[in-house]
């Protein structure tokens, strides 16, 4: 299986595992920063260059025998489940991608054939956003309609395969205390290049497409939406600390346990 969704920098001072829908856009150009002196020119998920990922055939050995020799710092970041899937439906589900089409083509008329979920006009956002957690439940728990994607499959299921794989994590850091967790990170690695996060922009690829949300992040939640995000988030809320009876906080309740996610991850 190797390393999928792990990228390095060329110079090899750090390992980073994506996990989408947790600033991994800003992280990528971060680490390409440090190498070159200048961010990507585009998106930084598009970049064949500048960068190991193990997305490129060519990058592969050279991840695997890092990853596997633990040779470079290795870190990832996660965000809280409620806010991360809310964010997946107004980015996938509302949005028009970079490419000026709606996410995976069909996707969209499906839901709205099957889910009855609206994304057009003055739709009711609450409505359509508890319909989709339907979708997202069932394309987890059944693999139906479709396999889960991987916008809002488990934080705890992008982390495994680094840790299952052979590798281990140096850093697991928040989304919400991104400033804090990135500098952690950069203080214990060297680059060629200095990194101010105060003057670093957030390079947030999904915002502008698709509608703002209309109303807090707990509106979106009723009891049976949060049964149903703890249903396909369970292990996410227990370890990385996250505060399940309240999606109105989105902070963690504590510091995530790196020997806990190591043990219960690497079955």
């Amino acid at each position: 299986m190797g390393f999928p969704g792990t990228w390095m920098t060329e110079s090899e001072s750090v390992v980073y595992r994506v996990v989408p829908k947790c600033a991994c856009s800003t992280i990528g150009q971060i680490m390409y920063y440090s190498d070159h002196g200048e961010f990507f020119d585009g998106d930084i998920h598009d970049a064949t260059r500048g960068m190991h990922k193990w997305a490129l055939e060519d990058s592969h050995k050279l991840i695997e025998r890092n990853v596997k020799g633990h040779k470079s710092y290795a870190f990832t970041c996660v965000r809280n489940p409620y806010t991360r899937i809310l964010s997946s439906f107004f980015d996938k589900i509302c949005g028009i991608q970079r490419n000026g089409k709606r996410y995976r083509g069909n996707l969209v008329p499906l839901l709205t054939q099957k889910y009855g979920i609206e994304v057009e006009g003055d739709f009711d956002q609450i409505a359509s956003f508890r319909r989709f957690l339907l979708f997202a439940r069932d394309t987890i728990r059944w693999r139906r309609p479709m396999e889960p994607d991987i916008h809002w499959s488990a934080m705890s299921g992008h982390v495994s395969t680094f840790i299952v794989n052979g590798g281990r994590y140096d850093n697991i850091f928040f989304t919400e205390k991104f400033n804090e967790g990135m500098q952690s990170v950069l203080d214990a690695i060297e680059t060629a290049h200095t990194v101010d996060l105060a003057t670093i922009p957030r390079f947030n690829e999904s915002e502008g497409h698709g509608p703002k949300r209309a109303h807090p992040v707990a509106d979106y939640f009723d009891d049976l939406s949060m049964h149903l995000v703890y249903e396909i988030y369970k292990r996410d809320f227990t370890l990385f600390k996250y505060d399940f009876e309240n999606p109105g906080n989105k902070m963690p309740l504590g510091e995530v346990d790196l020997d806990e996610v190591h043990a219960k991850l690497g079955d």
